[in-house]
């Protein structure tokens, strides 16, 4: 397969500038998040890069989309709402990928520019931005039409792509404006209360057609993998065992000797190898010995003895470090004067993103090695820019960064350390290099979700309400251990303490699809679920008299209830679990249906239903299949995927034994209900999988009367759970 040297659906520098008559507005997205700085062509040429929006004398218009795109739809959803404002046809649009440039087209993030797609941030941190610059752009129009007919702009109003006069009947296209206007040179000011209502909305939500799914059907999408450049060559690097030791010496001239091999270059904790093939760099790869030198993870760290022995002192070590992550109340007094109390502790293991395609980079430099350019998939084009940059020593304008497709990011291509390795070995052998990390080296030297112990008690009063809680969490990564435990989003609990202590064991660790939310609501809900059965009360009616459920939470729990049709018998040997899910802002409940292979110790589901307060569901049919992608990855987690550690390296190698779910496991059903407002939309693509694994074990409860203390949930532990 030929493939170019550019992304198809790239913008480059100055394309915008260059190419076809028309309108240009290049709006840069102003420092405080709610307002827009907009100038056209003069500020477009100063800042040397594309502008946002672009309309042809052919109806045809261009914008420029900041998301990058991973499979979540992204790349479409940032731009509708942009679209919309400005009254575009979106048969008439075309979405270009934005350059590598958090100045003009980041979002704000604490007062700083970034364009990092992570924690479902993509729809929700661009939405009003992008509002402002369709409202402005389509002001620009408005006010263009007036002119040309001598009327008064007031009166005038816009359908798809056009500019309507009502008094006369009169209609111009906005290629035909764009045939004789010219952009300001200051974009008019635009408020918030001249932006559409929700009634008025023709775009934002309703489903349109994603962008990327086209060429992803065809073949013709370009993943960075794909990427094919004159006189390139292949790398790999092999890294430590222990993670994050340094080379020391390896059998270099014998692996010189191979048939294609180019070069064999030593980096920080690895040992690359370079060849004509990939082939050749694999068969390099099989023969390469390295004496490694003592890694920054203890050549004796046992992770699952680490989980089941020391974290537990580390929990009952009153004098062990401790790090409050928030209080409220008095939860001494709460505890001392408690009618009951409720105690219980969770376990998870190590997670590893699985994502599709294997993590790589295309890094070429030019002949004077004063600029490289780079082809990667990546969750945050800005930083890998900036992060390659310094690596190289480098000023980030001599960093050209194409920002491709991704297989499957999940939080770990947010993280450029693959790229850095590909730029180097280009360096070093001054040629176009793609460098290719194999799933064996991805899983040795990968970047886990954190094992954690989590050590919960709650205190009833004497009238049965959940008055305390007490949520400790043991393991190593800090936010990475205790996000999602943020009860007041759902409960109305008085008295709280949440705290983490620390255990570093020198892992490699990284957020992870939801981050620490999956273990953390498992945790919480499946004591809450103990505390239901112990009180015999139906776990909804639980909620609603003794945990003080929050308006919001009170109205996805009640959609859910509806929903899976709770109160309805289930066949023999089935079940129901439910669950709280939380997270970027959403709110959702979910309910499971499982069975149980008592012989095999294998829980099946069938069915999932999961209702999600999203805010404004900007497309209602991308948005439901990211949610649907969420259960089912968090499904995986739940019932298979582990990663362990024995002394110091990773035990699994590849999905033979780092088990994902499969097609054939995957539940018959999947029902996903939004629960409208007219608010801010929120997260939505990771809220699917932290309710699930709470869901999965509260229905096995219910099932078999046992417990589950540990996720995953794996046939072993199924049966000892059982026989417990």
């Amino acid at each position: 397969m030929t493939i170019k040297e550019t992304n198809a659906a790239m913008i480059s520098r100055r394309h915008f500038l260059g190419s076809a008559a028309g309108l240009t507005f290049a709006v840069s997205l102003g420092p405080n998040g709610g307002w827009l700085v907009a100038n056209a062509d003069a500020k477009a040429a100063e800042y040397g890069i594309g502008a946002w929006v672009r309309i042809t004398p052919d109806n045809r218009i261009t914008i420029i989309t900041p998301a990058a795109e991973m499979g979540q739809g992204s790349m479409t959803g940032v731009p509708i709402a942009l679209a919309e404002e400005l009254d575009a046809d979106w048969s008439t649009v075309t979405l270009e990928m934005a350059p590598a440039e958090p100045e003009i087209y980041g979002y704000d993030n604490g007062g700083t520019k970034v364009m990092r797609i992570s924690g479902s941030r993509a729809i929700r941190s661009y939405f009003e931005q992008m509002r402002l610059a369709g409202a402005q752009v389509r002001k620009v129009l408005l006010q263009s039409a007036a002119r040309h007919w001598g009327v008064a702009a007031g009166r005038l109003v816009t359908e798809p792509s056009t500019v309507v006069d009502p008094s006369s009947g009169r209609r111009l296209s906005y290629g035909e404006i764009a045939g004789f206007a010219e952009a300001p040179a200051t974009m008019p000011a635009v408020s918030k209360d001249e932006l559409k209502t929700v009634r008025e909305f023709r775009l934002i939500g309703r489903s349109v057609d994603r962008h990327d799914v086209p060429a992803k059907v065809d073949g013709s999408a370009q993943f960075s993998i794909d990427v094919h450049l004159p006189g390139m060559v292949y790398a790999s690097t092999v890294h430590a065992p222990v993670q994050l030791a340094t080379p020391a010496s390896w059998n270099e001239s014998d692996v010189r000797e191979l048939a294609g091999v180019i070069d064999v270059l030593p980096l920080e904790h690895g040992v690359a190898v370079v060849a004509d093939t990939f082939e050749h760099v694999l068969a390099a790869r099989n023969a390469l010995r390295v004496k490694w030198s003592e890694g920054a993870a203890a050549e004796g760290f046992d992770s699952e003895r680490a989980l089941g022995s020391e974290y537990m002192r580390i929990a009952r070590d009153s004098a062990s470090l401790s790090k409050p992550v928030s209080t409220s109340g008095d939860v001494a007094q709460a505890f001392a004067t408690a009618a009951a109390v409720h105690t219980a502790d969770f376990r998870s293991d190590y997670g590893y993103h699985a994502q599709m395609e294997p993590l790589n980079a295309v890094a070429r430099f030019n002949e004077a090695g004063d600029e490289v350019e780079i082809w990667e998939g990546t969750q945050s084009p800005g930083g890998s820019r900036q992060a390659i940059a310094a690596a190289l020593g480098f000023d980030t304008r001599q960093v050209v960064h194409h920002q491709m497709y991704m297989g499957g990011a999940f939080g770990r291509r947010s993280i450029t350390d693959y790229t850095i390795e590909a730029a180097l070995v280009a360096r070093d052998i001054k040629r176009p290099v793609k460098m290719i990390w194999t799933r064996e080296e991805d899983l040795a030297f990968g970047m886990f979700r954190p094992q954690a112990l989590q050590c919960l008690q709650a205190a009833l009063n004497d009238t049965g309400k959940v008055t305390a809680w007490r949520h400790c969490v043991i393991g190593d990564g800090d936010r990475l251990l205790y996000s999602g435990i943020r009860l007041d989003d759902y409960y109305s609990i008085p008295n709280q303490l949440i705290e983490q202590r620390g255990a570093s064991h020198g892992i490699r660790l990284k957020h992870w699809r939801a981050v620490a939310h999956p273990f953390n609501i498992f945790a919480i809900e499946a004591l809450v679920d103990e505390m239901a059965v112990s009180e015999n009360l139906d776990p909804f009616l639980f909620r609603r008299e003794r945990m003080g459920l929050t308006p919001k939470a009170e109205a996805v729990f009640d959609a859910v209830e509806r929903l899976s049709d709770w109160r309805t018998p289930r066949p023999a040997g089935r079940a129901l679990g439910l669950s709280v899910s939380e997270r970027s802002g959403s709110l959702g409940a979910g309910v499971v249906e499982i069975s149980l292979d008592e012989d095999k110790g294998k829980i099946r589901v069938h069915k999932v239903w999961l209702a999600v307060d999203g805010g404004i569901i900007v497309q209602p049919e991308m948005a439901r299949r990211n949610v649907e992608s969420g259960i089912i990855y968090g499904l995986s987690s739940v019932l298979k995927e582990r990663a362990t550690m024995k002394n110091g390296a990773v035990v699994q190698s590849n999905f033979h034994d780092y088990q994902v779910l499969r097609m054939a496991e995957a539940p018959e059903e999947i029902h996903v209900e939004f629960v409208e407002r007219d608010t801010k939309p929120t997260g939505l693509g990771e809220i699917g999988n932290p309710f699930i694994a709470a869901a999965v074990a509260n229905a096995f409860h219910a099932l078999t009367g046992k417990r589950l203390y540990h996720m995953p949930f794996t046939p072993e532990r199924v049966r000892q759970a059982l026989h417990t």
